[in-house]
């Protein structure tokens, strides 16, 4: 199949482009390149790519392919905050605006990396993706908001699947450390403490990016009318966990760390347990990684590749480093580039 990858440069797409070529897959990249040199470590292989911004793809340029799988987004939560405009213009209208080309272009399936966070605040029971929506920051209603509007392409030419991540974690060349688990055992590493500035109470649902990838590719190669318009949750029930056990995964793996609980952030009302039987029942996807596992695969990788202060705070803390982009020149502030390859 020949499969379309936005945000191949990012920290999923990273991982998900060489998965989906080793699987038989005929890839090609789209990215503007925001993380293209967030590298810790060896640079990755390159995919073929086209260098252009998400808001400007062109039908021409879709056209030939058998699958879109659209990862491209501003991905935290922060920077949604920071700037809803924009994230909207990018995680809503242009992601809209993509599946109504790709289909315009004959493109036949396209695969979306949705969120587990559209649940919001949806208490201690396990909800499933029949579960009210309840998003509480402007990165998750933009997703709310694609699926309904991608939902209402679908027709027998066009099948999109919406696949709702949990929190993911592991290592990725292009590392994020914004994101719970990552974030944890990086600083562990660089300071000694696992450090949780929330009370540690909110439920996470985490998944690693290399399950993350697998999902995508069983729906790639999964027969349209068992995916036709559906939501899966991706992940697995086992981790399902609060912040303060996932915080003692992390005490448990990197040697002398201590956990601190400093409570400052006050209490996350984004708090959820996930459901993920759909996927399995459907699908026969099951997500094999546990959070002990990616805690240790973190550890080993950030102290095999040498983690810095400066990289862990900066390079890959996602709002972080586009201001820097910012302040450099790099990037206007609508986040287009000015300077394509700088």
């Amino acid at each position: 199949m020949r499969v379309l990858v936005t945000g191949h440069q990012g920290y999923l797409g990273t991982v998900m482009a060489p998965l989906l070529q080793q699987a038989g897959h005929e890839v090609t990249g789209l990215d503007i390149g925001y993380f293209a040199d967030c590298v810790l470590g060896t640079a990755p292989a390159q995919p073929p790519t086209l260098t252009v911004d998400l808001r400007d793809v062109r039908a021409d340029q879709l056209a030939g392919f058998d699958a879109v799988v659209h990862l491209a987004a501003l991905s935290n939560d922060p920077l949604g905050a920071l700037a809803p405009t924009i994230t909207y213009d990018i995680n809503h209208h242009a992601s809209v605006r993509l599946a109504r080309l790709a289909k315009e272009a004959g493109v036949r399936r396209f695969l979306y990396a949705s969120t587990c966070s559209v649940y919001g605040a949806a208490g201690d029971g396990l909800v499933g993706e029949d579960a009210p929506l309840k998003p509480l920051t402007p990165y998750a209603e933009s997703k709310v908001r694609v699926e309904d509007d991608v939902a209402a392409l679908a027709d027998s030419g066009f099948t999109p699947v919406f696949l709702r991540n949990a929190t993911a974690f592991g290592f990725s060349p292009r590392l994020r450390a914004d994101i719970v688990l990552n974030n944890l055992v990086g600083y562990a590493v660089l300071t000694g403490e696992v450090r949780v500035l929330s009370d540690g109470t909110p439920w996470r649902p985490l998944v690693h990016a290399q399950d993350i990838a697998r999902a995508f590719a069983v729906c790639l190669e999964a027969p349209a009318p068992a995916i036709h318009c559906r939501a899966y949750n991706v992940g697995t029930e086992t981790n399902n966990l609060t912040v303060a056990q996932i915080a003692q995964a992390v005490v448990d793996t990197v040697p002398g760390s201590t956990l601190v609980i400093t409570g400052e952030a006050g209490a996350d009302p984004r708090s959820y347990r996930v459901d993920f039987s759909a996927a399995r029942r459907d699908l026969g996807y099951e997500a094999q990684w546990s959070i002990p596992d990616g805690a240790a695969e973190l550890y080993r990788e950030y102290t095999a590749r040498g983690l810095t202060t400066e990289a862990f705070f900066q390079r890959f803390t996602r709002l972080a480093h586009l201001k820097s982009l910012k302040e450099t020149g790099v990037l206007d502030d609508e986040l287009r580039r000015v300077r394509i390859g700088a």
